[in-house]
């Protein structure tokens, strides 16, 4: 009986043991075919408006962006975004507030192109990536002027960002510091952005709250003639240009790479001499609150 005991007792454990090692092979051979995921991923969107700091680029029409992003597993990442734009040419057509300027002449500069590389890791323990990078704004332009009133619009920006999570509420608080002139501000080296994002998962039909809270600072003094600070000669960059903006709004992820989102944004960019310091060639408030619908594909 003990005989008979110890022989089906080593069979079962023959079994299992085999049996064992058929799933460890079959995990093994199913991880061996699993793809690799890819360290480059890639995005398009379309929106009615292309706001950015609050303030509209693309005078409120639609915009088509997309870009790239390649992402190494030590933390270092450099990609491309891109964007249609209208603001530089609106801005020294006959009726915008550079066209004096511009001096009459055609300026085109259909598209922003940014370009950024840093490192993102996680020191602080996992959800708590920390991340250190610069970021350069490239607009190609034909026929912009530089002179005593108007600089380059191509921008340089270091920045650093604490990503955190706690449970279903992730974000990030993040500062930017411009080391060159900002957006074509005469004077406005060392000018900074601090901002703060808020996301919460609903746990609900793949839907997130998204809040958004940001302050434009613009450094230096606009020289006399400078516009639209020309109506105050020497006036602060600070006292015309800097504002707060913010964003409320709500993201829905479709699956497969696909995600849409509502929100509404504002600002409240300074307003002189019953204009604004950001306006349309048309004497429209260019960060006024409005709402944005966006459709997002990630590849």
């Amino acid at each position: 009986m003990k005989a008979l005991q110890k022989t089906a007792i080593s069979a079962a454990a023959v079994a299992l043991l085999t049996g064992l090692s058929s799933i460890s092979a079959f995990a093994e051979e199913a991880a061996a075919e699993a793809p690799e995921v890819s360290p480059i991923t890639a995005n398009v969107t379309v929106v009615n408006d292309y706001r950015y700091r609050g303030i509209s680029q693309s005078n409120f029409k639609p915009a088509i962006q997309g870009g790239f992003d390649y992402a190494h597993e030590s933390g270092f990442y450099i990609g491309n975004w891109n964007s249609s734009i209208s603001w530089i040419s609106d801005s020294t057509s006959g009726t915008g507030v550079n066209a004096a300027q511009a001096g009459g002449k055609s300026v085109s500069a259909p598209i922003e192109m940014d370009f950024y590389g840093g490192f993102k890791k996680e020191f602080i323990g996992e959800g708590f990536a920390s991340d250190i990078g610069v970021l350069q704004y490239f607009y190609p332009t034909s026929g912009y002027p530089t002179n005593n009133a108007l600089a380059n619009p191509n921008t340089t920006e270091i920045y650093a960002a604490q990503n955190f999570t706690f449970g279903p509420v992730t974000g990030f608080a993040k500062v930017s510091y411009a080391v060159t002139t900002l957006f074509g501000n005469i004077n406005s080296s060392g000018s900074y952005y601090p901002d703060l994002t808020l996301n919460y998962d609903t746990g609900m039909y793949g839907i997130s709250v998204n809040g958004h809270v940001g302050y434009q600072y613009v450094a230096g003094n606009q020289p006399n003639g400078g516009s639209p600070a020309s109506a105050a000669p020497g006036v602060s960059n600070s006292t015309l240009y800097s504002y707060t903006d913010w964003k409320l709004g709500l993201t829905k992820d479709f699956g497969g790479g696909l995600s849409g989102s509502l929100a509404y944004v504002g600002t409240n960019a300074a307003t002189y001499h019953g204009g604004y310091s950001y306006a349309s060639p048309q004497g429209k408030n260019l960060g006024r609150s409005t709402g944005l619908i966006s459709l997002t594909k990630t590849f």
